[in-house]
């Protein structure tokens, strides 16, 4: 069953269902959807979290063991699925569709996959998940319908803007979501409800901190190692936490892999990264990051983020503020293999 966004919140005021499948690679609305997920399941008496992480030589023999052991501490239990690679390999493949035919008794699982290629849309695992599950797709907003999407998140806020200041914020966050939503959040910390004046919103917009993680991404896809360092430090130095890094870094690399896979099936590099929404100036940066980049490379780089966040969140042992200087340091001082 397909469900849109929109429809999330009236759907999780009911009971969870036991699957749901979450596909797209805007990482703002998956952010929010499984918050809400998450939040709606404490709420329904779901006390305990497992997170799995699928990666080379994942042992897909845990889902079952999960499904036979009973918790200790809670009688409803929420299992999320990442594979970060869209990818699961053909155990995989039939461990998902074993999941769906027979749910896990006293448990709710979320899938987390990306946007999927051809082939994998039309897997006999991927059909059997969206025939049985909940199915969630998180698509990028439009250039032209960002300003209205801008629009909608202050009016949450209680709070407008002319609409030459939301065109103006559009342009600003150059399609990002994530940088959008900052925005939005920012005016509505600085300023109160109601009408916001052009100067005011632009004075807000304008005046940054010194360093934040989009500068961060600018300086890896032009493989500057210093400016990447003085970055990382620059953000530590300033309070940011590390799972605050993981989002927009991910938005930076995404579209390289979107735009490597596209290049490995002969598309033209130019409509790739129109695709992947790269525009103007930001082109001349990506194509260099792609000279030295490879796409195993980036997939592996998604990967370590991947582990990284589960690190940050205390899923999993480790300082994630090393490994994230550690992942974008090494991604910076590739050398152009042309």
């Amino acid at each position: 069953m397909r469900l849109a966004e929109a429809q999330l919140a009236s759907h999780l005021s009911q009971d969870l269902k036991p699957l749901y499948v979450l596909t797209g690679d805007e990482p703002l609305a998956q952010r929010e959807c499984l918050d809400a997920i998450r939040t709606a399941a404490k709420m329904q008496g779901y006390d305990e979290r497992t997170s799995l992480s699928v990666e080379r030589n994942f042992n897909w023999a845990q889902i079952q063991a999960y499904g036979q052991t009973s918790s200790l501490f809670s009688t409803r239990r929420l299992l999320e699925i990442n594979i970060p690679s869209g990818k699961p390999g053909v155990e995989g493949g039939k461990a998902l569709q074993a999941l769906a035919d027979e749910p896990l008794p006293d448990a709710t699982v979320l899938i987390i996959l990306p946007t999927l290629e051809r082939e994998a849309k039309n897997s006999a695992w991927f059909s059997t998940l969206e025939k049985q599950a909940i199915c969630l797709t998180f698509n990028e907003v439009e250039a032209t319908q960002l300003p209205r999407w801008i629009a909608a998140r202050l009016a949450k806020q209680k709070q407008q803007v002319s609409q030459e200041t939301l065109h103006f914020l559009a342009h600003q966050v150059e399609g990002n979501m994530l940088a959008a939503n900052q925005e939005v959040q920012k005016l509505g910390l600085l300023y109160p409800e109601g009408e916001l004046s052009d100067e005011l919103v632009r004075e807000a917009v304008l005046k940054v901190s010194r360093y934040d993680a989009f500068q961060l991404g600018d300086a890896i896809l032009a493989g500057d190692p210093s400016r990447t360092v003085r970055i990382l430090q620059g953000l530590q130095d300033e309070g940011e936490q590390a799972v605050a890094v993981m989002n927009p870094l991910m938005w930076v690399l995404r579209p390289l892999v979107r735009i490597k896979q596209a290049e490995a099936r002969g598309e033209n590099i130019n409509n790739a990264m129109t695709n992947a929404r790269i525009y103007g100036d930001r082109q001349s940066l990506v194509k260099r990051a792609l000279s030295r980049l490879s796409l195993r490379q980036l997939e592996a780089a998604l990967q370590k983020l991947a582990d990284i966040d589960r690190t940050a969140k205390g899923v999993m042992q480790g300082d994630a503020w090393l490994e994230i200087s550690r992942l974008c340091f090494g991604l910076a001082r590739v050398r152009s293999r042309q």
